[in-house]
């Protein structure tokens, strides 16, 4: 009796479980916020059609909506980049449980008020970014009836004053401002409005004033980059991972990051400042460093031999300030590094062989220095090299015939070659549009690679005082884009295989002691956008093409009378061929055959009358039925002719 009570009280429990489970399973959409959805959608252009689910009744199943499991109530709506149009009805404020609100990346237009938000006391988590049309028409003393916790306002039109109210979101833990058109100066409150504030972006505003210490935060990422913000660059969290305030009026010394151990610091950018003084000698106390960029400020002394303490670092950017001295020996311990780039300094010494070691190298840029001595063989180590730069320096001897090791220059594959963006000095998770760059010559002028450095493959070896010939093994090199070995002293021919080099856009080879004929192979190249050959010995007819008969006069300048063919003068005996010439005419040169126009005429008229007068004639001599025929037809035709001449004449008698 006791085991079925037991077996009844075990089905009973099982029965109501299974009754509350199915009645919290048809737990479904409120009607009052079905209705506050339906006018959501009416306010939005949905060209693609991402909303077309929204007819159903039970709109707790709709596209980017997320419901309750036990009051039915909508609390997430996340409607991320669909490329909607259109305003953001009163509506949304109905969603009284809503906590998270995304609709980020479209193209929402219209004015945003506290009405829209005067119910959402739950909200947790607000992301208007990217709706660069999207206006937040806000009164500054307005009060909240939420406490965010993340809030993006990233390109909407927040500005031009600093929002006052995000003083009273307490529980903030991300913040995103960036390129919000805010023009005002930081409050003093905004570095410890939050306890708990790890993510601070306000990248590519106007934003003035100084930054206080920072080292009792809990920032963790901070980017201030592209703003006003002047002052000393304040003191960091010891635990931060990403500091970037390039782009502003910093001034002073930066010797204050010695006075904390940075363990967890990857990126740090204080280029496009005002700052000033010795590069610090202390960077083992950040030695998870892989991307420090201090360029484009007024740095002196030497560069410090602790940056070998920095085995993670992969990107080293400080061109544009005033460094001199070596390369520091203890460099060659950062086996990551792949971008290098000290131009613009008044660095002094030799290239150091030891730069063949940095097997991951990808960019390598030391152009505007004072660097002399050859170019080490070892160089050419560089497999994976993309980009060298060695312009502008005292270079001298002849340039190494081993570019033949460069695999990535070999390769003609035209799609971006891949850039880690640890790099380029960013952090892939970030909206920051501005990545680390540098300059380089480019078809003649000063150009600057942000985010297309990936297409980059350039050899640039110009203003020196290297000697001797072109290396032969520069023909290897199908997939450089630009290669610019002007102004140095360079003697001898034009490498005869240059035409192998089919992606090139950019060629100079100006200002040399270059002699010879140009090589036809060069008209092959149909990629070359810039060719500048002037100022050297070259002589000959310039090869005709498309391409080469592009360029103007001045490209082929200053060779003497020596060089000579469209766009320059004609060449003598140019006056007894016709104006155009085909590519059979250097073929014909290349055999060793060399004729006139009177003589190429005879030779056709010869192969006419053959083919043309024999051919018929010896065609009647084989078939004796044509032959019969043909002169039946002549004796026809004879007879007609004189029957109407006789005729004419007798007519004309008579008259």
């Amino acid at each position: 009796m006791i085991s079925c009570n037991k077996r009844i009280a075990t089905k009973f429990l099982l029965l109501f479980s299974v009754f509350v489970s199915g009645g919290a399973a048809e737990v479904g959409c409120i009607e009052r916020e079905r209705e506050a959805l339906l006018r959501l959608k009416n306010g939005l252009i949905d060209d693609h059609g991402i909303l077309s689910s929204w007819q159903r009744d039970e709109c707790c199943e709709w596209h980017g909506v997320g419901c309750s499991n036990t009051t039915g109530n909508v609390i997430t709506l996340q409607l991320k980049g669909n490329n909607f149009t259109g305003s953001v009805p009163l509506s949304i404020g109905q969603l009284s449980e809503l906590q998270v609100l995304d609709l980020s990346h479209n193209s929402l237009e219209g004015l945003v008020s506290e009405s829209h938000f005067s119910k959402l006391d739950k909200l947790t988590t607000l992301d208007l970014s990217f709706n660069p049309l999207l206006v937040l028409d806000i009164a500054s003393d307005w009060s909240p009836p939420f406490q965010l916790k993340t809030m993006s306002l990233a390109k909407c039109n927040v500005g031009p004053y600093f929002p006052k109210w995000i003083r009273t979101q307490t529980n903030l833990s991300s913040l995103d401002l960036s390129g919000a058109n805010i023009t005002d100066e930081a409050p003093r409150w905004l570095w410890s409005s939050s306890s708990s504030l790890s993510h601070l972006h306000m990248h590519d505003n106007r934003i003035s004033g100084t930054v206080p210490n920072l080292s009792s935060t809990t920032i963790l990422f901070m980017d201030l980059s592209y703003n006003q913000f002047s002052g000393p660059i304040p003191l960091f969290p010891a635990n931060a991972s990403k500091i970037q305030l390039n782009g502003n009026m910093f001034s002073g010394s930066i010797s204050s990051i010695c006075k904390t151990h940075h363990g967890r610091l990857g990126i740090l950018d204080l280029s496009s400042n005002q700052l000033e003084g010795d590069v610090p000698d202390c960077w083992e106390k950040t030695p998870n460093l892989y991307s420090l960029n201090l360029a484009n400020n007024s740095f002196s002394g030497e560069i410090p031999p602790s940056f070998g303490h920095l085995q993670e670092l992969v990107s080293l950017q400080m061109h544009g300030n005033d460094l001199y001295g070596e390369l520091p020996y203890n460099l060659r311990l950062c086996q990551k590094l792949r971008f290098i780039d000290v131009g613009g300094n008044m660095l002094t010494g030799e290239i150091p062989t030891w730069i063949g070691q940095m097997r991951k190298m990808q960019f390598l840029n030391l152009r505007g220095n004072k660097l002399h001595g050859c170019i080490p063989h070892e160089i050419c180590n560089l497999t994976s090299i993309q980009v060298l730069d060695l312009s502008i320096n005292n270079l001298s001897s002849i340039i190494p015939d081993c570019f033949n090791n460069f695999t990535i220059l070999a390769s003609e594959n035209t799609t971006l070659t891949y850039v880690d963006p640890y790099v380029l000095g960013i952090c892939p998770y970030t909206n920051n549009e501005h990545y680390g760059y540098s300059s380089f010559q480019w078809k003649g002028h000063e150009s600057e690679y942000k985010k297309n450095l990936g297409l980059l493959k350039l050899i640039d070896f110009s203003c020196n005082r290297l000697t001797g010939s072109i290396p032969k093994s520069f023909s290897t090199m199908r997939g450089l884009t630009s290669l610019n070995l002007s102004r140095n002293s360079l003697s001898g021919h034009i490498i005869p295989d240059i035409g192998n080099m089919e992606m090139l856009d950019s060629l100079d080879l100006s200002y040399n002691q270059l002699s010879g004929k140009i090589p036809t192979s060069l008209s092959q190249i149909y990629t070359l956008g810039f060719l500048d050959l002037s100022s050297n010995n070259l002589s000959g007819k310039i090869p005709t093409s498309t391409q080469l008969q592009s360029f103007n006069a001045s490209t082929y300048a200053g060779n003497g009378d020596g060089l000579c063919g469209d766009p320059l003068p004609k060449c003598p005996g140019d006056s007894l061929r016709p104006s155009t010439t085909y590519p059979g005419e250097n073929r014909n040169e290349k055999d060793g055959i060399n004729l006139s126009f009177m003589q190429e005429v005879g030779i056709s008229m010869s192969f006419g009358f053959i083919f043309g007068f024999w051919g018929v004639v010896g065609l009647f001599i084989w078939k004796k039925s044509w032959r019969i025929a043909f002169f039946n037809f002549l004796d026809v035709a004879g007879d007609w002719f004189y029957v109407r001449t006789v005729v004419f004449l007798s007519k004309w008698r008579r008259n």
